[in-house]
């Protein structure tokens, strides 16, 4: 990773790392003030410059205060989308009202589902949900079948060809891969009449495109003073897909060798779970000048810290609507560099919010109008039971109209980060110059400083001046990272290899917790504490990882301390 001072690119100094060996005897001291440079996060209060409320608590509710620096009109704005943000969409769209659009396959019906209190989602706590559920089951083997949660899993198709064209519109610009006659994402819930017989009779009630199944499986780590700690991981499963139906109430393992006869279970099919992230402080990451986020990369490490920073360039639909529209996509390809997903590979808060709108629920939109299973049997199908149901090609309008989803948009650009909490602990002091002495400031990046134009796709283009010229304190570099193969999906996504994944921004994880007690952390929610997160690290972050588990048990929970305090 590149050791870069950027102040002429209105970037805060990222700091020189020590590389931290052995313990001292002193575990409990305070911070000496001549001891590292680090003091300029350590001490900050308010990480989302004017936009965080100094004075506001944690609570329940920590993750959904608008920003402080919002005003009159734009205030209003901001809570409308807080209402579209928690609005479920109820039905298919062959009723007058547009709230009934929710898409005939869909994983939830609300953002607030999978982003809960504008937080992260958890995975269900299984054993305690078995039997309680009407989508929840449980085979006799241990699988849990998911219904209402706020994960999913990616899927697309690779292989050899695919992985190595050039971006072109043929490819959608390096986009993964749709699984032919299903989509990108699967879509694991389905509305009453999309799975019948040849009797028209609903078979398989609840389930979508296909069914997902899992469990967990638990591994021990010891450090090496004796403490243990259980790491749990989330196994996922999928079966009796609409093309190859069979028993919904039972995991049905099934595997190329079986000569399966669904697309889905073909060797070139690729699947990762996603689980649903934090939306706070969506609007400030969007504002931070590309050039000072492409400073901190070092793809080739070339500088031999064992770290390189790749950006990921992906496909932009607002930028393809326009070069479209002009008929020049060859001469200006619609790529832009990636900063949200887990693998940075959205642009914008609006593709961002948007492209989940109509994948997670398939509400159209004006971003992306087409059905979340356009030009697939299953829709086919649908559309020729049920007459009145119209896609976006039958009647040239979408489900969510251009107030809806720009308000929405708004509200998620508009979520104010909140204030850390006693920073002048003397043990959040010690972990805040441990997390910088093990190495961890190398990808987790403190601060940036917003850049003065910030356009947004909500504003119909206009700037967003509340959110320019902001110092915050995200702690992310923004860029994609080796974690190592055990975090590792086996699946591209734009540049993104399996292995690789965004730095995740740390403001604002102390409170995860208490506003959703069930929360994991990491794409597939595997870890339920920030001790386990840091155990599941590798590639990469390796030394720093090995660096946090030779520190005394003092000193480990110094710096979970420190964490707790973002």
């Amino acid at each position: 990773m590149k050791n870069v001072n950027l102040y002429s690119l209105s970037l805060v100094t990222l700091l020189a790392l020590s590389s931290c060996g052995g313990d001292s005897s002193n575990t409990n001291s305070t911070v000496d003030s001549n001891a590292s440079l680090s003091h300029h996060f350590i001490n900050v209060k308010i990480l989302g410059g004017e936009t965080t409320d100094a004075g506001y608590t944690s609570s329940t509710h920590a993750y959904s205060q608008p920003a402080a620096n919002l005003k009159d009109e734009l205030l209003d704005l901001h809570f409308q989308g807080d209402t579209n943000f928690e609005t479920s969409f109820i039905g298919t769209n062959d009723s007058q009202n547009f709230l009934a659009g929710l898409g005939p396959v869909q994983n939830n019906s609300n953002c607030n589902a999978c982003h809960q209190r504008d937080g992260r989602a958890n995975l269900p706590v299984l054993e305690h949900l078995a039997g309680l559920d009407s989508y929840i089951l449980q085979d006799s083997n241990g699988y849990y079948k998911l219904g209402d949660t706020g994960m999913f899993l990616r899927i697309s198709i690779e292989n050899n060809t695919i992985n190595t064209q050039e971006k072109n519109e043929s490819n959608f610009w390096g986009s993964p891969i749709a699984v032919p006659n299903f989509s990108d994402q699967l879509f694991h819930r389905g509305s009453t009449g999309v799975r019948v017989d040849e009797n028209n009779k609903t078979i398989s009630q609840g389930s979508g495109q296909a069914d997902v199944w899992m469990k967990y499986k638990y591994t021990t780590f010891t450090y090496p003073d004796g403490e243990s700690i259980e790491l749990s991981q989330p196994l996922f499963f999928v079966d009796n897909p609409y093309d190859a139906p069979d028993n919904p109430n039972k995991y049905n393992p099934i595997s190329i060798e079986d000569n399966a006869t669904s697309r889905l279970f073909k060797e070139d099919v690729k699947l990762g779970a996603r689980i649903g992230m934090p939306v706070y402080g969506l609007g400030l990451l969007a504002a931070i000048d590309e050039r000072d986020i492409l400073a901190l990369a070092d793809v080739n490490d070339s500088d031999g810290d064992g770290i390189s920073g790749k950006p990921n360039w992906v496909f932009d639909k607002e930028k393809y609507d326009v070069c479209k529209k002009a008929n020049d996509c060859k001469q200006n390809p619609p790529l832009t560099l990636g900063r949200f997903g887990w693998k940075a590979n959205t642009p914008t808060v609006a593709h961002q919010g948007l492209g989940a709108l109509r994948g997670d629920m398939g509400v159209t939109n004006p971003l992306f109008s087409m059905e979340n299973i356009a030009n697939t049997d299953l829709l086919s199908n649908y559309k020729a039971r049920n007459p009145n149901f119209s896609t976006y090609c039958d009647s040239n309008t979408t489900d969510a109209n251009l107030e809806f989803s720009q308000a929405v948009i708004f509200y998620s650009e508009t979520l104010s980060v909140p204030p850390r909490r006693d920073i002048n602990n003397s043990d959040i002091q010690a972990g805040g110059l441990l997390f910088e002495q093990i190495g961890c400031v190398k990808c987790h990046t403190p601060s940036f400083v917003t850049a003065s134009n910030f356009h947004s796709f909500s504003r119909n283009g206009e700037r967003i001046e509340e959110l320019e010229n902001q110092t915050i304190y995200p702690f992310s570099d923004m860029l994609l990272h080796d974690m190592g193969d055990a975090l590792s999906d086996n699946r591209r996504d734009g540049d993104a290899l399996g292995n690789e994944w965004k730095t995740r921004p740390l403001w604002g994880i102390g409170v995860t917790q208490v506003v959703n007690p069930g929360a994991g952390f990491l794409h597939d929610g595997r870890a339920r504490t920030l001790k386990e997160a840091i155990l599941w690290h590798g590639g990469e972050a390796q030394g720093t990882k090995e660096r946090f588990v030779n520190l005394n048990k003092t000193k480990r929970e110094q710096i979970i301390k420190f964490l707790e305090s973002l």
